[in-house]
């Protein structure tokens, strides 16, 4: 376990002022690094606490924001903002690529190896990245799958994991299937793993506001699927001294 020191970067991306949430190893040099994005309610202490865990393996991590600087604990205030947004993958990716150039441009993040991570509509943003062409090292993300336009998962140029529970609503069996025949037909190096029982958002801790129905925490798989996602990265994005 290494020292971890925090700091809140401000930038800007779909019209908004982005509040993201930067973490830094103990030492000087550059290391790898790894973007962090939230569920569709936005950044908060779980995603910020992530992004420390991962600065404590030794990369640079940052956790990013989808809604400037707003948390959106309302399920109509949310779909609100997040039903445009994943049927708009231009303005994922816009959202993406405003992270991916703070985290590019901080000091201490080799800028040739960065990974993105991320949950729900997080994760939707990490693959749209790699559908664009980003250059990452590696993709994660648990229960956010997505099927990309035709022909835009071919600029994929890193493996792949997903992690979704076998009993998430909103990630069915056919859409769990559109995902895993785009990635085989373009040739990615992809990995599909579904936890048995879980719920949608099975991995963030429970909250005190209202949920959409399907939504539950599943304490047991919520650490199997961190332990998959640090595997990834171990595998794809080594950190060495």
């Amino acid at each position: 376990m290494t020292r971890v020191t925090t700091r809140t970067v401000e930038y800007p991306a779909d019209g908004l002022t982005m509040v993201g949430h930067l973490a830094l190893p103990a030492g000087t040099g550059r290391r790898p690094a790894v973007l962090v994005g939230p569920e569709g309610m936005g950044l908060s202490d779980v995603e910020r606490r992530r992004a420390d865990a991962l600065a404590e393996l030794g990369y640079v991590a940052m956790a990013f924001d989808i809604h400037g600087g707003r948390y959106l604990g309302e399920p109509e205030e949310m779909l609100a903002r997040c039903l445009p947004l994943l049927d708009d993958p231009d303005r994922l990716r816009g959202i993406g690529h405003a992270a991916l150039d703070v985290l590019r441009a901080e000091p201490r993040a080799d800028p040739d190896r960065i990974a993105a991570i991320g949950y729900g509509t997080g994760g939707v943003i990490a693959l749209e990245l790699g559908r664009a062409g980003a250059g990452l090292r590696a993709i994660g993300t648990v229960n956010g799958l997505s099927t990309g336009r035709p022909g835009e998962a071919a600029r994929i140029s890193c493996p792949v994991w997903a992690g979704v529970g076998s009993e998430d609503p909103m990630m069915p069996p056919a859409r769990r299937d559109a995902f895993t025949t785009e990635m085989q037909a373009a040739g990615v190096d992809w990995r599909l793993v579904v936890y048995g029982g879980a719920l949608h958002a099975f991995h963030h801790p429970p909250v005190d506001h209202t949920v959409l129905p399907g939504v539950g925490h599943h304490p047991r798989h919520a650490q199997r699927a961190w332990r998959d996602v640090v595997d990834l990265l171990a595998e794809c994005l080594p950190v060495t001294e």
